[in-house]
C-alpha cells in the first residue's frame, strides 16, 4: 500500500528510447505539460539530457535482454508507488535497425538469425512485456499505451532492414490485439507510424525520398511528440486500436 501523504498527483509517463530524437522530443512535450516522465534506455542518464529529475526518474535497461526488462518492470512499479501506484501512459518508442557493412540494408537473405532475435526482442517482445508487467498500474489510472511502429512496417523501405520492418509490422498487429484485450479494463492501446523524421540518426540518402512525400519535407520530432501526447490524453478518449501515420502523406 502506498502512503497517501507521499502521493505524487502528477500524471506519469513511462517512455522507452528516451535518449534521442523522437524520445527526447516526447520527454520535453510531456514535461512541459506537467507530467512526471520515467525514462528508460540502454544508456545511463546524462547531464546533457533536457529534462529535470532525470537521475531520479531514469532507468537503464537492455530491452534485448528478457531479464533486464523484467528487472526494469519491477523497478518502475517500485517508483510508481510515489504516484499511488498508477501509470497514466506507457510509450514504447525504443527500436533498433541494424545495418550491414557501410550502412547497407540487411535483407531477408543476409540477416543473421541472432540479429533477428535481438531486433524482435527490442522492437516487439519488450513492448508486450512492459504492457503486461505494468497492467495493474495502467488499469488503476485508466491509462494509455502508445506503440511506435514505422512506415517500414507497411512497405519495403530503401534503408530499414527486413528484421526491423517485420518487427514493426508485428507491433502494429500487436497493437490491435492489445487494444482488444486491454480495452475492457479501461486501457487504450494505439500506435503511431512515423515516416522520415528529421533526427540525427537518419540514414544517408534520406533527403532523396522527399520527392515521394506529398508535403515535400521531412517530419519534425516535435510533430511526432504532439501526436503521442494526443493519444495519451483525454482528447483521444474514444480512440483505441488505431495506427496513426505521421509521414506527410508518404504512405499514400
Amino acid at each position: 500500500m502506498s502512503d497517501p501523504s507521499n502521493t505524487d498527483d502528477r500524471r506519469t509517463l513511462v517512455l522507452t528510447g528516451a535518449s534521442r530524437g523522437i524520445g527526447h522530443a516526447t520527454v520535453k512535450r510531456f514535461s512541459a505539460s506537467g507530467w512526471r516522465v520515467i525514462t528508460c534506455s540502454r544508456h545511463a542518464f546524462s547531464d546533457k539530457c533536457p529534462w529535470p529529475m532525470g537521475p531520479e526518474d531514469h532507468i537503464q535497461v537492455d530491452l534485448a535482454d528478457e531479464g533486464s526488462v523484467t528487472n526494469a518492470v519491477n523497478e518502475i512499479r517500485k517508483r510508481l508507488r510515489a504516484n499511488g501506484s498508477r501509470l497514466d501512459a506507457l510509450v514504447n518508442n525504443a527500436g533498433i535497425s541494424p545495418k550491414g557493412e557501410g550502412g547497407a540494408r540487411l535483407d531477408s537473405l543476409t540477416t543473421a538469425m541472432e540479429t533477428w532475435r535481438s531486433v524482435f526482442h527490442v522492437n516487439f517482445f519488450a513492448p508486450i512485456m512492459l504492457g503486461r508487467g505494468l497492467f495493474e498500474e495502467l488499469k488503476t489510472a485508466g491509462g494509455s499505451i502508445v506503440n511506435v511502429t514505422s512506415i517500414a512496417g507497411m512497405r519495403v523501405h530503401p534503408f530499414a532492414g527486413t528484421a526491423y520492418a517485420t518487427s514493426k509490422a508485428a507491433l502494429a498487429s500487436l497493437t490491435r490485439e492489445m487494444a482488444a484485450d486491454f480495452g475492457p479494463h479501461g486501457i487504450r492501446v494505439n500506435a503511431i507510424a512515423p515516416g522520415e523524421i528529421d533526427t540525427a540518426i537518419l540514414s544517408p540518402g534520406t533527403e532523396k525520398l522527399i520527392g515521394d512525400i506529398p508535403l515535400r519535407r521531412l517530419g519534425r520530432p516535435d510533430e511526432v511528440a504532439e501526436t503521442i501526447h494526443f493519444l495519451c490524453t483525454a482528447q483521444s478518449s474514444y480512440v483505441t486500436g488505431a495506427e496513426i501515420h505521421i509521414n506527410g502523406g508518404q504512405h499514400v
